[in-house]
């Protein structure tokens, strides 16, 4: 996706934009009724009086008012509950929710069109014919309105809780996956050693700290054709950056143009203080893992929600898994651009690790936890089989270090054995359990 598409993407998930466009059609409408009045060529039946125009725009204008400020106060309860009892990091999806931007974008509007309406009105502007076809307007606002407060009831029952907020941060995620997958080096040539990258390339630096939300690899590929050189990406998005870290190397044509050059493909980085879901697969799994680590704090001790989290975990990693369709080898669009690809061991370890470690003195999560991670290792290719198993390894050690009674650990282990079992392993040749037929996709080094 093209740098200008992306912020444009970005633009249009802002309230303040949507509430805009929707507020200056509400405006346009209540002008064009004055002035559509001089084309309409014949005599519409019927007389509207001023007042009865005002009067319903007057309680328009009072209602939405009313309305719009309770609704904002709602969402900004919303909000604090969500980052107190989910994560702070998905409060953003919360704001970026699209049927609460267009309720309230609709009560805005409608609110700017009673006003505009009333002013426009009690000037006199309007004919007898302006008057009729104000009121048709008006009723129309009114049957908009009427189907916004029911969308909003609805939403009000759902908005800010736990299900819901964890509900928006899995689509997130699988969104994020699924755009990974379709892309696996976002459309570059697999860098998959970086032995192969020239001695003689330049390191580009970043000029910002923070972490790197989009990488604009059309502008790159245009590059790479201009200098007629390859370009080896070292940092994807997710990564952390700081001034000294390399975003990519690239060799320039000559020392009069390195300057330039370089410049070019720093500016096709876009680096900010916050992480993104859209680019970044990894950030989608780690807020998932924060719902469940805030859910096993003492201060909330909510096991269950953690072990929901566990199983919308397997949803999004078994996507990962993939199926053969990704094994089949693509042109891809920008062949001089080389991308390293995630590593799926990064991906266990965000989405697993945090809950191991915070909820390893808790046998029923314990135990779901392992049957989830056996359950990953019986699928995808050999990389992801062994990430799966070593953050299985892991979980049980955290568990032998935190569980106090024996009956408890005794049960954990007697369910690994038995689900090792089931999936044809054990103990001993688990760790070095047959290659997988399926191809690797070419998971890279890139860790953030």
């Amino acid at each position: 996706m093209p740098r200008w598409l992306w912020m444009l993407k970005q633009l249009t998930r802002r309230l303040w934009v949507r509430a805009t466009l929707i507020g200056v059609l509400g405006v346009v409408a209540a002008i064009l009724a004055a002035v559509v009045e001089r084309f309409v060529p014949w005599n519409l039946p019927g007389s509207i009086g001023a007042d009865a125009v005002d009067s319903i725009l007057n309680i328009i204008a009072s209602s939405m008012l009313a309305v719009t400020t309770f609704s904002l106060s709602v969402m900004t309860s919303a909000y604090g509950s969500a980052t107190s009892n989910v994560t702070p990091r998905a409060t953003k999806l919360l704001m970026e929710d699209r049927v609460t931007q267009n309720v309230l974008s609709t009560f805005i509007g409608s609110f700017l069109f009673s006003i505009v309406g009333i002013v426009v009105l009690k000037t006199g502007a309007y004919g007898d014919r302006g008057r009729v076809i104000l009121f048709f307007v008006t009723v129309g606002v009114i049957v908009l309105i009427v189907v916004s407060l029911l969308r909003w009831i609805d939403h009000l029952t759902r908005l800010g809780r736990v299900g819901e907020t964890t509900d928006r941060v899995e689509e997130a995620t699988r969104q994020a996956i699924k755009a990974r997958l379709e892309l696996p080096y976002l459309g570059g040539t697999p860098l998959k050693d970086r032995r192969a990258i020239p001695a003689a390339a330049k390191h580009v630096s970043a000029n910002a700290i923070g972490y790197i939300q989009h990488v604009d690899m059309a502008a790159l590929s245009r590059l790479a054709g201009k200098i007629d050189k390859d370009i080896f990406l070292a940092a994807i998005p997710g990564t952390f950056v700081y001034p000294d870290t390399t975003l990519a190397r690239v060799n320039a044509r000559n020392t009069e143009q390195d300057g330039d050059t370089l410049e070019d493909v720093r500016n096709a980085f876009t680096i900010a203080r916050e992480r993104s879901f859209d680019q970044d697969p990894r950030f989608g799994l780690a807020v998932m893992s924060e719902i469940a680590s805030r859910a096993l704090s003492p201060a909330v001790n909510d096991p269950g929600t953690a072990i929901d989290v566990i199983g919308r975990l397997v949803r999004l990693m078994s996507l990962w898994a993939g199926d053969d369709v990704h094994e089949k080898p693509e042109e891809p669009r920008f062949p001089q651009v080389h991308v390293p690809m995630l590593e799926t061991r990064d991906m266990f370890e965000d989405g697993f690790m945090p809950i191991a470690r915070d909820g390893a003195a808790m046998v029923e999560v314990q135990l779901r936890l392992q049957k989830a991670l056996l359950a990953l290792s019986r699928m995808g290719d050999r990389d992801f089989h062994d990430a799966a198993l070593t953050e299985a390894r892991r979980a049980q050690e955290h568990a032998e270090a935190a569980l106090v009674l024996k009956s408890e650990k005794t049960r954990l282990r007697e369910a690994i054995r038995n689900v090792r079992k089931q999936a044809g392993e054990t103990p001993a040749n688990a760790p070095h359990a047959a290659p997988r037929k399926r191809a690797s996709r070419g998971r890279g080094t890139a860790r953030g």
